[in-house]
């Protein structure tokens, strides 16, 4: 059998804020051809989105995937799981008890790829160019809880919080915190096209058909300085219109790494053969889908129908039948493995009744059968996501109280459309940008949420986000996540579906695949290298 299961710690959230320094290294040489990774990624740069590898606009896991290999932030995510170490950064922490002030000490000679030197005030123009841009994509609400930021000669960068928030170092570790030079970024304007400049361990060049990037060349940056060893001098990112094509091309060896997104017959394929040059890699991971709603729209304004279709929805039956073992049924927006979690939606809703989903209409004054369209991607979350609408539209309609159509888009169309209240009821996934509770909340929940939803709580909103934001020691935040859960199960404004688990196939001369991709499902390039086939 050629799986290889890696069991990686538990999420358990945030640990204690860091202040310690963190040695960096000048990486080693992989030699040797450059290592292929193909991705079902799409990248296209279009009126809609102008800038897709922009740190301050960037905001899916496929553009992250390109941004954190070339964007050097001050803190980063560490191998598996865990609280962030420094990065960019010496050294960083909180310097009061409230969590309201994080300094950041600079590594000494840190450079640009072009060799421009890097000081405390490129990270200030960096945070504050993201902020004042705002782009549609949601991305600057990250950033939300900056207030000033303030710099101390050139090494020493503080920033001043407008609000307690423990979360923040987590949020110092993603793209939208990248290094930017403000000879290659405007500070009043995004950066349009796939031209990508940084500090971080790589510099990159784009291949492009028309408006698409094809390929994505990652060649090892000569003047990076940070705490990750390089483990290859060159990587290739290849961008495939379909699994199918891309699992063929491993097979033949035109590529050496398969990531996502693999279709769910081809990791069973992998998974029970004894005899292939491939290897499948699962590690623990945090997506997860959902359905969410605009709930403006007539046909589901009244929270009614939003319960009735949580009433119904069998998460188990569609997941045996669409994904087998590769996902689980998720009964809250925050994953089974993340501190804080509760089971929500199983305690409100128990088990798929028709019986009570009619009852809740009927009490609604509700007519059926309810007509609905279902919108889903057709190329942004992998070949099963059809067959997944159309395991929900067949559970929703043999029900008797919903008449349900479903519509597939590609995500060039797809986000923009959503993004302008196109769709009543929409499909949606989520990689976290951090491992941790409020990375599962806020973006969906909170003030400039990134789907542009008109649901809005005032509670969750002025009070139990602060107030998890308030505790370092995540599990202390438990009851303020929990009641925030609780409202999400009785408003409905998201319906989680399923968790995922995460996949890579590689080439069995290829080392370094068990830290490939971390907890977040960010990919990891500097970690593969070449080595002997077995």
């Amino acid at each position: 059998m050629n799986r290889k299961t890696l069991v990686l710690p538990a999420v358990v959230g945030l640990l204690a804020p860091v202040l310690a320094a963190c040695g960096g290294s000048d990486g080693g040489s992989g030699g040797g051809d450059a290592i292929v990774v193909g991705t079902t990624d799409r990248f296209t740069a279009s009126k809609d989105v102008p800038a897709p590898l922009d740190p301050a606009y960037a905001y899916d896991v496929g553009s992250w995937n390109v941004l954190r290999q070339t964007q050097q932030t001050l803190m980063i995510q560490p191998r598996g799981d865990g609280e962030p170490v420094p990065e960019a950064a010496e050294e960083c922490g909180f310097t009061d008890t409230g969590n309201e002030r994080y300094s950041c000490t600079l590594r000494d000679g840190l450079k640009f790829a072009n060799g421009d030197p890097i000081t405390a005030a490129d990270v200030k123009f960096s945070i504050e160019r993201a902020i004042s841009l705002k782009a549609d994509s949601g991305v600057s609400s990250l950033l939300s809880t900056v207030d000033t930021v303030e710099t101390q000669g050139d090494r020493e960068v503080i920033f001043h919080l407008n609000t307690a928030d423990a979360t923040f170092p987590y949020k110092l570790s993603t793209p939208v915190a990248g290094i930017v030079d403000s000879d290659d970024y405007e500070k009043g304007k995004l950066r349009d096209g796939f031209e990508v400049s940084g500090s971080g361990p790589y510099t990159f060049k784009a291949e492009t058909k028309g408006d698409e990037l094809t390929k994505g060349v990652f060649t090892k940056n000569p003047n990076y300085k940070g705490s990750l060893t390089v483990n290859n001098d060159k990587v290739e990112m290849v961008s495939y219109a379909d699994a199918e094509t891309m699992g063929a091309d491993i097979e033949k060896g035109d590529i050496d790494v398969m990531t996502r997104a693999m279709t769910p017959e081809q990791i069973d394929k992998l998974s029970e053969s004894t005899d292939s040059d491939v290897d499948l890699v699962e590690v623990s991971g945090l997506e997860i889908r959902y359905l969410a709603f605009n709930t403006d729209a007539a046909s589901v304004k009244n929270k009614a129908v939003r319960q009735a279709m949580a009433q119904l929805i069998n998460r188990s039956e569609l997941v045996s039948k669409v994904y087998g073992s590769q996902a689980e049924p998720l009964y809250s927006m925050v994953p089974a493995t993340i501190t804080g979690h509760s089971n929500s939606f199983f305690n409100k809703y128990g088990d798929p009744s028709v019986d009570k989903a009619k009852d809740l209409l009927e009490q609604a004054n509700i007519t059926t059968p309810v007509k609905l369209t279902l919108n889903y991607t057709t190329d942004h979350y992998g070949a099963a996501a059809k067959p997944e609408f159309e395991q929900l539209q067949k559970q929703l309609n043999d029900s008797g109280l919903f008449d349900v159509d479903i519509k597939g888009t590609p995500w060039e169309e797809y986000r923009p459309a959503q993004q302008k209240h196109a769709y009543d009821v929409f499909g949606m996934g989520w990689f976290p940008d951090f491992p941790d509770a409020d990375s599962f909340i806020a973006p969906f929940l909170d003030k400039g949420n990134t789907l542009y939803l008109p649901y809005s709580n005032s509670r969750i909103i002025n009070t139990l986000i602060p107030e998890s934001r308030r505790e370092a020691d995540r599990l202390s935040a438990a009851d303020s996540l929990t009641e925030i859960q609780d409202i999400v199960a009785d408003d409905v404004p998201l319906l989680p579906l399923w968790q995922g688990k995460q996949y890579v196939a590689t080439r069995d001369d290829i080392t370094g695949t068990a830290y490939v991709l971390n907890s977040a499902s960010s990919l990891q390039l500097w970690e593969l290298g070449r080595g002997v086939s077995n």
